[in-house]
């Protein structure tokens, strides 16, 4: 690479080249994977199966006494961990398994605090298909590739496009409800709304100012912890609904600081169950 990263960075950007190359063999072939079914619109591929195993395999190599949470194959390591990866091999299966080349390794390393709870420290977010790898360290910016990030500056809605996830099948009905409640009360006063099936890539695009912002209710730890350092790392605020830690929420809002929050609050009103009269 051309540009310098960090020991950590260094480990995570060399894992996940190495899991890309298969990917991108299976990917050339995604008509011949064996891909059983996990639940309606939620697959888990062969190819899934082994980029997790490659990934696993080098940071553990690299940092032996690192815990994991991995979207496969759950938490792992010493429950007393100080340092644990956080880690999606595949963030777009769904996409990748349909030929459609929108998906991403997600890698993020994080620290626990003394005084309870953990901070992601480093993130990466890696495209195979466009090479773009997106990378942010507490403290430092954020970059894709060699370049440094910065979230959108716009600051009406009339002028913005944001990102989403939209609930499939499986969903709970309540969280359909809230999500068309938020998609009807948006959808008229912004210049669109885009969903490309990649949670991980839809916080990397907030920070690199490709969006305005993104939301999501009932995401996962592993889809969200490196885009939530890039966004904040590129001057966005990446957030919940309330309080709390999105990670622990499963509900994050992500924009630029003029942005956050107007979709914040249009989110937290779809949240909210309507009266009966």
């Amino acid at each position: 690479m051309a540009f310098r990263l960090s020991p950590h960075l260094t480990v995570m950007a060399n894992a996940a080249q190495k899991a890309s190359k298969r990917l991108l063999r299976d990917f050339a072939e995604v008509e011949q994977l064996q891909v059983s079914i996990k639940g309606p619109s939620d697959f888990v591929s062969q190819a899934d199966i082994r980029a997790e195993q490659t990934l696993r395999e080098e940071l553990n190599k690299a940092r032996p006494g690192y815990a994991f949470m991995m979207e496969e194959s759950g938490e792992s390591g010493s429950p007393n961990w100080s340092w644990r990866w956080v880690v999606d091999p595949l963030d777009g299966t769904t996409n990748f398994l349909h030929g459609i080349p929108h998906w991403c390794i997600s890698i993020a390393l994080e620290r626990r605090l003394p005084e309870g709870g953990s901070e992601v420290m480093c993130g990466l977010i890696y495209a195979p298909t466009t090479d773009e790898m997106f990378w942010a360290e507490k403290g430092t910016g954020a970059f894709v590739n060699e370049h440094r990030m910065r979230v959108s500056a716009r600051r009406e809605m009339s002028e913005s496009v944001f990102a989403t996830g939209i609930p499939f099948g499986a969903v709970s009905v309540p969280r359909r409800q809230a999500f068309s409640r938020t998609l009807a009360a948006i959808m008229p006063q912004v210049a669109g709304i885009r969903r490309f099936g990649s949670a991980a890539l839809d916080l990397a695009w907030v920070a690199a100012g490709r969006y305005e912002g993104y939301w999501e209710l009932g995401i996962k730890p592993w889809d969200i912890a490196a885009g939530m350092l890039m966004v904040r790392e590129a001057g966005g605020y990446a957030t919940d609904t309330g309080d709390g830690d999105p990670r622990e929420t499963a509900a994050i809002v992500a924009a630029n600081p003029h942005m956050h929050p107007k979709l914040r609050q249009i989110v937290i009103e779809g949240m909210a169950v309507p009266a009966r009269g």
